[in-house]
C-alpha cells in the first residue's frame, strides 16, 4: 500500500469517526409521555401541542412520543413506572399523586373552589410551592398544572335538585377517599368499579349513576346510558404534568427551560379548551337526551361535615388546614 493510499484511508476513517461522534452527540432525547385521556380529548390535544413545540424549539433534539388512553397501563401503573423512570412523563391527577404525597389529596376537598380562576390562583401559586419538593423526593419533577375539571353527578333514577335526591342512589366513584366521603355524606351508596367497567355497569343497572367532569361524560359517551345530569361541581381535580428526575437529568439546562415552559403552555391550552367546551358540552348532552339540573351548591356544601372529617383523618389535619388556608 502506497503512502498516499494509506494517508487517504486514515483521512476517510477520521471523517467517518467524526461523523459518528457528531451523530451520537446530536442524537435526540426521546421521551415517552403516557396519559389516560381519550384521543381527541383536550388533554390529548394539549399533549400533542407540547410534543410539537418542544421538538420545534429544541431543533428536534428533544422529542416527545405520546401514548393516550391508558395504552401503557392504568393511571396508577403509569405513575409508578414514571417514578421508577421506566416511563419518562405522565399526567396523573392529584388523586393518583396522593399515594406519594398527601398534600395532593387536599386539592379534592369538596366544594373547596368557587371558580376556575380560584383554582388556578391557588394551584399555580401557593400550592405548587408547597407540594413540589414532595414529588422531588419521590423521583418526579413537578412541571405544571393542566386541567380535568369540576365533577358532576349523573344517574338513571331521578333528577337531582337537592341533597335528599342523592339519598339511596348507588353511585360509582373512583377509589379516592375525598370522592367517596363526599357522596356518602349526601347519602349515596358508594360503589367502586374500574372505569373501563363503568359503561356496562350503568347500562345493565349494576349501579344507578356516577360522577365525573363533563368532558368525561361526553367523550366517553356516558350520556348513552344515563338520563339525568346534575351540575353539582362538587370536587375539582386536574392532571399534573410530571417528568421523572432521571429523564429530567438527560436534558440540558436550556432544554429543561423549554420543556417546563411548553408544559405550562400546554396546560394553559387545555384549561382554555375545557372552559370553552363546558357550555357547548351541556348543549350537546341536552341534545343527546340528558335532563340537566342546576342544584344550589350551598345546600350540598352544608352536608359535607362528615366528608371533611374523613378527609382530615386521611390526609392529616395539618395538611388539610394548610390547604384550606390557601383558599
Amino acid at each position: 500500500m502506497s503512502a498516499v493510499t494509506k494517508a487517504l484511508k486514515i483521512a476517510v476513517s477520521g471523517i467517518a469517526l467524526s461523523a459518528l461522534t457528531l451523530g451520537v452527540a446530536n442524537a435526540a432525547v426521546v421521551l415517552k409521555l403516557a396519559h389516560f385521556a381519550e384521543s381527541g380529548h383536550p388533554a390529548d390535544v394539549a399533549a400533542k401541542q407540547f410534543s410539537e413545540k418542544v421538538s420545534e424549539r429544541t431543533g428536534g433534539e428533544v422529542k416527545i412520543t405520546i401514548f393516550p388512553a391508558n395504552q401503557l397501563g392504568s393511571p396508577n401503573d403509569v405513575l409508578e413506572q414514571n417514578v421508577l423512570g421506566a416511563i419518562d412523563m405522565s399526567l396523573p391527577t392529584q388523586g393518583h399523586l396522593s399515594k406519594y404525597s398527601m398534600k395532593f389529596a387536599t386539592v379534592m376537598a369538596p366544594f373547596a373552589f368557587e371558580s376556575y380562576d380560584h383554582v388556578y390562583r391557588v394551584l399555580d401559586g401557593p400550592f405548587i410551592k408547597w407540594a413540589a419538593s414532595d414529588l422531588e423526593q419521590q423521583g418526579l419533577v413537578y412541571l405544571s398544572n393542566w386541567d380535568w375539571g369540576f365533577r358532576n353527578i349523573t344517574n338513571n333514577t331521578r333528577p337531582v335538585n337537592v341533597p335528599s335526591d342523592v339519598v339511596g342512589l348507588k353511585l360509582r366513584t373512583p377509589p379516592e377517599v375525598q370522592l367517596q366521603s363526599a357522596m356518602s355524606a349526601l347519602g349515596a351508596n358508594v360503589t367502586q368499579l374500574a372505569f373501563n367497567e363503568l359503561y356496562m355497569a350503568l347500562k345493565q343497572g349494576v349501579v344507578d349513576g356516577q360522577e365525573n367532569p363533563l368532558s368525561v361524560i361526553y367523550h366517553n359517551k356516558i350520556y348513552e346510558v344515563q338520563e339525568n345530569l346534575a351540575i353539582t361541581r362538587h370536587v375539582y381535580n386536574s392532571m399534573v404534568s410530571v417528568i421523572s428526575k432521571s429523564s429530567w437529568g438527560k436534558l440540558s439546562p436550556d432544554q429543561q427551560v423549554i420543556v417546563r415552559e411548553e408544559s405550562k403552555a400546554a396546560g394553559d391550552l387545555m384549561r382554555k379548551m375545557m372552559r370553552e367546551e363546558e357550555g357547548e358540552l351541556i348543549k350537546k348532552l341536552e341534545a343527546k337526551g340528558m335532563k340537566i339540573t342546576y342544584p344550589e351548591q350551598a345546600q350540598f356544601k352544608a352536608e359535607m361535615a362528615p366528608a371533611y372529617k374523613a378527609i382530615g383523618e386521611y390526609v392529616g389535619t395539618e395538611n388539610l388546614e394548610k390547604f384550606l388556608g390557601m383558599l
